[in-house]
């Protein structure tokens, strides 16, 4: 293992950058010597020697002109260390990085503006600019082991056309912004990709990129394939569900399957099939990619968030999510969860529902079923003042931290106002990239709050009277409930999974009553008082006989 001697040279104090370079070298794979603030060439030498250092960390950010004095001595003391193979790197502000670079001694000279992946790439034998494809993993299981501790960036993006796209997913991995580019297509390349007597030309480029051709796909694919090579996905669409995945995989090599489980349909109005159907077509959908090894995120406990529905609803539905992933033949899932949703809920109880979908799924995973956690701010949050939403996106990705997401889904602070361009999924990258350096850099353990596991721990015990009602629906000739579509379709119907939007829905009961309540999302009875789910259950049972 071959060592790196790092630390604030001269009366420098400032080592925070020191240590975080030290961070990402220990998860690189190095053995790290740190040696602190204020050191002295001879000591900086004299450990480097000891230790048998095969790279020598300095920074140095007070003034310029001091410090180009200081590292002029540095180099000359170390020159023997030079000439024997001794790598030096210098990390600095700017202007005294710039007066290092001037020296010549340094192997390479950061000023703060390197991105993560530099860095890294760096620390794994890559100098400056030298960056490739094959450096960064293009597999997403992968990539987040590469980047851990910290997680992936993804961000949704499409303009209204090609050609505005192509150049803004170039601006995007230029920037090394993302790690993964989620292509928002229009809604005709959702619906209507492989029937163009379908597609209405007045809706071309409504709501993304008009994409009409494999081609299309693939000239955006190359647009990413600079800067950090983000990997890229996009949606699964509402109808021809195999044939678009085929297309994806062959043209983006899709990174992730996202796919909801009783959404997308005739139910909300975003696609061809009945309730029941869609389900059966979404779990193909599951299967095609699971026998393929490629991770599938179930989007759908937010769509229940999104329509007012309790919080114990939302743990549910991530909890049949992870089933019905798991028995299709899924080895990496994707969870994600929203937090913000609905608007209203408090920071203490988003924090707390999620520990209890964490907590109701944990015992799903094995040796063949690997949970990666996804978190996003909520979609329907964001106020439209520009300040205030730069406030909102940084506040919610610190609080998202508290769980230790593997992916971080930006949800541009534009989203009030408008469809992210490149500028502002750069913008909002950095943003994010500040909140989660924050947060990795010692956030207080905000799980251990009694009043959230209070509520972490509630919200479990009654998902779990939700799913026994579930449960009950089915037949002996059922052997899992969970997963059988016309079950699942008679739980909305029963309105055992319900939302206050669902209200006059032809395939759900849109019975229930929500309100926000010290901060949770709880069903109410005509009252108006939060009632149990017991409660809720009995009353629906009781109706239906």
């Amino acid at each position: 293992m071959k060592t790196i001697v790092a630390g604030a040279l001269g009366e420098c104090v400032h080592v925070a950058g020191v240590i975080n370079f030290l961070r990402l070298a220990e998860q690189a794979g190095w053995r790290t010597v740190f040696l602190g603030p204020a050191v002295a060439p001879e000591a900086f030498i004299e450990a480097a020697r000891k230790e048998n250092a095969s790279l020598v960390g300095v920074s140095y950010r007070l003034t310029p002109e001091t410090g180009e004095r200081l590292l002029g001595e540095f180099a000359e003391a170390a020159d023997e260390l030079h000439q024997g193979g001794v790598r030096f790197a210098f990390g600095g502000t700017p202007p005294v990085a710039e007066r290092a670079k001037a020296l010549g001694f340094f192997e390479t000279v950061f000023d703060g503006s390197e991105t993560l992946e530099d860095s890294i790439a760096y620390l794994r034998g890559k100098k400056q600019g030298e960056l490739i494809e094959g450096d960064i993993p293009q597999n997403v299981v992968e990539r987040i082991r590469w980047k851990q501790p910290y997680p992936l960036l993804r961000h949704h993006y499409g303009q209204p056309t090609m050609e505005a796209t192509l150049a803004g997913i170039e601006r995007i991995a230029e920037a090394k912004a993302l790690d993964v580019i989620s292509l928002g297509i229009d809604q005709d390349a959702q619906a209507n990709f492989f029937h163009p007597e379908r597609q209405n030309p007045r809706r071309m480029g409504a709501g993304g990129v008009p994409v009409r051709s494999p081609e299309d796909y693939r000239a955006l694919y190359q647009a990413s394939r600079r800067g950090n090579y983000p990997l890229m996905r996009t949606y699964s669409g509402s109808d021809d569900f195999l044939e678009l995945a085929a297309m994806y995989v062959d043209t983006i090599n899709i990174a992730w399957c996202a796919i909801p489980l009783f959404w997308f349909n005739q139910m909300d109005g975003r696609g061809p099939w009945a309730l029941k159907e869609s389900i059966c077509k979404h779990q193909e959908v599951m299967a095609w990619y699971g026998q393929r090894s490629i991770p599938v995120e179930l989007n759908e406990p937010h769509h229940w968030g999104m329509r007012d529905a309790p919080d114990v609803v939302y743990v549910v539905s991530a909890y049949l999510s992870a089933c019905n992933a798991k028995a299709f033949g899924v080895e990496d899932y994707i969870a994600q969860m929203m937090f913000n949703s609905p608007p209203g809920t408090s920071d203490a109880m988003d924090l707390a529902k999620m520990l209890a979908c964490m907590e109701i799924t944990r015992p799903l995973e094995d040796e063949q079923f690997k949970i990666w956690r996804q978190t996003r701010t909520g979609l329907l949050s964001y106020p439209l003042q520009k300040d205030a939403a730069r406030a909102h996106l940084a506040a919610s990705i610190y609080l998202q931290m508290a769980i230790k997401p593997h992916i971080v889904h930006i949800v541009g602070h534009t989203e009030a106002h408008h469809a992210a361009t490149a500028e502002d999924v750069v913008e909002a990258s950095a943003m994010a990239q500040q909140a989660i350096k924050n947060a990795l850099g010692g956030q207080p353990d905000m799980s251990k709050d009694p009043f959230i596991k209070e509520r972490a721990t509630a919200l479990v015990e009654e998902a779990r009277v939700t799913l026994n009602a579930i449960r009950e629906l089915a037949p002996p000739s059922v052997s899992d409930p969970f997963i059988d579509p016309a079950i699942l379709t008679e739980a909305v119907r029963k309105g055992i999974l319900d939302a206050p939007h669902l209200k006059n829905n032809p395939f759900a009961r849109g019975t229930i009553q929500t309100r926000i309540v010290d901060g949770a999302c709880v069903a109410i009875n005509d009252a108006g008082q939060p009632i149990s789910e017991s409660d809720r259950i009995d009353h629906l049972l009781k109706e239906a006989r």
